[in-house]
């Protein structure tokens, strides 16, 4: 299984010649070849996560794909097939087992509305929890995507979420929002807060990989 990191919160997982496509939201220059996708996943209808034209464009391409998403989507997104998902639900497609977890976004100010966010285990090894700290149940997280800059985070709650999961890798995402004197620190956190579980801090850059 190949996980490689694109622009803030764009992530692909490459598992015998299936591809499951996350967040592809916007701005995302460097992945342009959406063909041969066997589904995605989107955590919530932000448009940094949920971009109505690239979710268009794998849809044209890849006219059976299935879009996981909870409420709210579907109405952001229409003509595209939305299957709506709630924390608690397991599907498989293409080759992936997909586990959902969370419920609702970080809060980022009371005058902001908290839309729905599940966060994706897959295939029981790969953690993706969207814009939220939501835990992946008693799962063994072999590899953790957590976020490392959002108007939502605090750096210490990052270090926590990262604590309670314990992965054996981790990497940082949702980044867009970091200068490069921000990047260094809080990967240097994270990468604090991996270790203290044994694991190892991978600090991925636009098109890098971890391979499984």
């Amino acid at each position: 299984m190949r996980i490689t990191k694109y622009e803030h919160a764009a992530v692909t997982i490459d598992d015998n010649s299936a591809r499951l496509v996350i967040d592809p939201g916007s701005p995302l220059a460097s992945l342009t070849d959406f063909t041969g996708v066997a589904a995605v996943v989107v955590t919530h209808a932000h448009a940094d996560h949920c971009s109505p034209s690239n979710l268009q464009r794998i849809a044209e391409l890849n006219p059976e794909v299935p879009i996981y998403a909870p409420a709210g989507v579907a109405t952001t997104v229409p003509g595209v097939n939305v299957v709506t998902v709630s924390p608690g639900d397991v599907v498989s497609h293409g080759g992936f087992t997909l586990e959902f977890f969370g419920g609702e976004h970080a809060v980022i100010h009371e005058s902001v509305p908290v839309p729905v966010n599940v966060g994706v285990l897959v295939n029981g090894e790969f953690y993706y929890p969207g814009d939220s700290y939501a835990l992946p149940g008693d799962h063994d997280v072999v590899v953790l995507a957590a976020p490392i800059g959002a108007p939502w985070l605090k750096i210490g709650e990052a270090m926590d979420f990262v604590l309670d999961v314990a992965p054996q890798y981790c990497f940082g995402t949702h980044d867009m929002t970091l200068s490069p004197v921000g990047h260094a620190m809080h990967h240097e956190r994270l990468g604090w807060a991996t270790q203290q579980g044994g694991g190892q801090y991978i600090p991925l850059a636009v098109g890098e990989s971890i391979d499984l």
